[in-house]
């Protein structure tokens, strides 16, 4: 059965908040983000997230989760492209993100690894950036990536 791609609801908060936390990610800021988070549905529960930080012509893609039993389908990708798409329509040129074991999907679309001097300042604000150049133990265990989305 194919999941529902739409845009987030406040409603939908606390199961995306649900989602994010059993993959031990930080979800903080869902309504402050929520206009730019998209959430896969079946019915009434939501299936998978992703989001994004808008920072001028940069944005941080975060939260990018499947529901353990939808993965090795296209629902990661469905996500991350519904993300990037709204990214080009609000002029974003860059995209950011950091993940600790989701590398290879994200090279896969195009993304490329990146250090934390390769985050350019405006997205450097961030609560997340700012987690991991302040932590060294999760400095250690996350890869920043990084996708040009040109013009």
């Amino acid at each position: 059965m194919s999941a529902g791609l739409r845009r987030a609801r406040e409603e939908d908060i606390p199961q995306i908040e649900a989602l994010i936390t059993a993959e031990g990610l930080p979800a903080y800021g869902l309504a402050e983000y929520l206009e730019t988070f998209f959430v896969l549905d079946e019915g009434e529960r939501a299936v998978g997230c992703a989001g994004l930080e808008i920072y001028g012509e940069a944005a941080l893609l975060r939260s990018v989760v499947v529901a353990p039993e939808r993965r090795g389908r296209v629902d990661g990708r469905r996500l991350v492209e519904a993300a990037l798409a709204e990214a080009r329509e609000r002029s974003v040129r860059r995209v950011y993100l950091f993940t600790m074991h989701a590398d290879g999907f994200f090279r896969r679309l195009g993304f490329r690894e990146v250090g934390l001097d390769g985050f350019e300042e405006a997205v450097r604000a961030s609560r997340q950036y700012e987690a991991v150049s302040q932590i060294p133990q999760l400095r250690e265990r996350v890869k920043g990536m990084a996708l040009d989305l040109g013009r």
